[in-house]
């Protein structure tokens, strides 16, 4: 392990919990199989045309299981925090948002995803979830700079963005490959504000 990987796991909890009165995000545990499998089933469709394409086993029990192993993997290894979004009142599964890609050095910086159930979308719960993620990414974590990569005609999720304080650099071409063909992406980023004071020291 390198220095980076045991100063990031030195500064944060056994498991990540983020909370409001309203929603908590958390890593993916096994026990959220039957409530990921009927979210995910029921909204494949609506989520589809914005992601890669599923696999054939993609919703199995089994390909949960290896999923929910390669986030602990992620997490405690200093590369990524995969969560889920559950509303307080009754711990109902409404999506998943990952910071993903994080570099320290002199980069210090990560690059988000979400996804949101179809039943759940358009009432505010990402939004919700980008106001509990960004000050753990700047205060916690310590990042400079958050990025987020968005299909350009994904109008919903640039409205987003943008609410959440984002703003626009450019476009990355044929950038990842969504639903069997490459796409291009609008990158957006999110600097830490100026009344966070960043570490005096970067990692390596």
């Amino acid at each position: 392990m390198t220095r980076s990987v045991f100063r990031f796991l030195s500064r944060q909890p056994d498991s990540p919990h983020l909370r409001d009165n309203t929603h908590f995000l958390r890593l993916p545990r096994n026990s959220d199989y039957n409530q990921w499998y009927k979210l995910r089933s029921e909204s494949r469709a609506f989520l589809q045309p914005w992601e890669p394409l599923w696999r054939p086993d993609e919703l199995t029990e089994s390909a949960f299981r290896t999923r929910v192993i390669r986030n602990t993997q992620e997490y405690s290894s200093g590369l990524a925090i995969p969560l889920f979004l559950f509303r307080q009142s009754d711990e109902t599964l409404l999506g998943g948002l990952t910071i993903g890609l994080i570099r320290r050095g002199v980069s210090q910086a990560c690059m988000i995803g979400y996804w949101m159930g179809q039943p759940f979308a358009g009432q505010g719960h990402m939004f919700a979830a980008l106001q509990l993620a960004i000050p753990y990414i700047f205060k916690e974590l310590e990042l400079h700079r958050i990025e987020a990569a968005c299909i350009p005609d994904n109008h919903k999720s640039i409205r987003l963005l943008e609410s959440a304080g984002f703003e626009r650099e450019g476009l990355l071409r044929g950038y990842l490959n969504i639903n069997g063909e490459w796409r291009d992406h609008a990158l957006y980023s999110l600097l830490v504000p100026s009344d966070i004071q960043p570490s005096k020291k970067l990692y390596s």
